[in-house]
């Protein structure tokens, strides 16, 4: 379903933010506590259609206030210290300017739960509900598990802006060779196939196959076909047709899932049960999760370019047929 591959990469980029403010900030590099303002800012606005204007770019610290949406009255503090003394220290702060707004607290890496039930001393008597204006990240979470598909996409395309990983282009080749290796020896269970490949618009096929969700990662890793055709080619000269072999097995996960399922979890189920072959594999020599899964992500896309997989509007053509 569409809905959970928004969610689980919306919800595993969140968690990972959250990890490493908390870790760096033990070590006392708060680079990410400032940077998580802004992001802050702009997320909230998406999630609750607020206007907040990061305060501390015109008024460097601003004091108990961090970001400020003068048309929903609103003003928030964003914070990687989730503890009563943190809020009541906010809500002691000169706040006179801000007669009648909303406090919100918004806490970036710890769980807040235990904050909501607890009273605070408000001497500037700000709107203040503790069980709803105290922010973490398995609140937000709710909101954007609950959230209509439309709007929880673009939460979506917002964080792979913004929190997109930029993968070391010579450690991709390195283990996308192995990966390839340990591929090729594999018992995929079927003869040779032949493709027939009909020149294409990608953007025409990825619409023309309704893929939404993996639109974004097709877009991200189409520019490693060449470095893949590299590979492929230097193992095929060894005799094997090992590019044939690996694109046939990536075929048939794709015939064998069909229309069981909608076209973006048919492109992410073929990923999990190929990463899933590679790690059964007797050969294979574990590497960081995080790094399987992306090269088995390349190797998808790239069958998806080279038409193995999901139908080609052009000539009728049908990878699947």
């Amino acid at each position: 379903m569409n809905r959970q591959v928004n969610f689980n990469f919306i919800e595993e980029k969140l968690t990972q933010l959250a990890f490493r403010i908390e870790v760096r900030g033990g070590l006392n590099i708060l680079d990410l506590n400032l940077h998580s303002e802004n992001f802050y800012q702009h997320l909230l606005n998406l999630l609750f259609d607020w206007d907040l204007k990061n305060l501390n770019t015109e008024q460097k610290n601003s004091a108990g206030v961090d970001l400020v949406d003068a048309t929903n009255k609103i003003i928030a503090q964003v914070s990687a210290t989730a503890t009563k003394q943190k809020i009541e220290s906010a809500l002691s702060k000169d706040l006179s300017n801000y007669n009648g707004y909303t406090f919100k607290f918004i806490s970036i890496c710890k769980n807040a739960s235990n904050l909501r039930t607890k009273t605070f001393c408000n001497p500037h008597h700000l709107v203040f509900s503790p069980s709803t204006d105290i922010l973490d990240i398995i609140s937000l979470l709710k909101c954007i598990s609950d959230m209509e598909i439309d709007r929880q996409r673009r939460v979506y395309k917002f964080l792979k802006k913004e929190l997109k990983n930029e993968p070391n282009p010579e450690r991709i080749e390195s283990n996308l060779t192995t990966i390839i290796k340990i591929l090729s020896k594999e018992d995929w269970n079927r003869g040779g196939m032949g493709f027939e490949t009909v020149p294409y618009d990608p953007e025409i096929k990825i619409s023309y196959n309704q893929l939404e969700a993996a639109k974004v990662l097709i877009d991200d890793y189409k520019i490693h076909y060449h470095r893949i055709d590299k590979i492929y080619s230097d193992f095929d000269k060894q005799g094997v047709n090992k590019s044939i072999s690996i694109l046939n097995g990536i075929r048939t996960e794709y015939l064998a899932l069909g229309a069981i399922v909608s076209p973006d979890q048919c492109f992410f189920s073929i990923i999990e049960k190929v990463a899933h072959k590679i790690r059964a594999s007797v050969n294979y020599t574990p590497i960081p999760d995080e790094e399987l899964v992306l090269c088995v992500q390349i190797l998808v896309v790239d069958a998806f370019i080279r038409c193995k997989i999901f139908k080609n509007p052009s000539g009728g053509v049908n990878a699947g047929s």
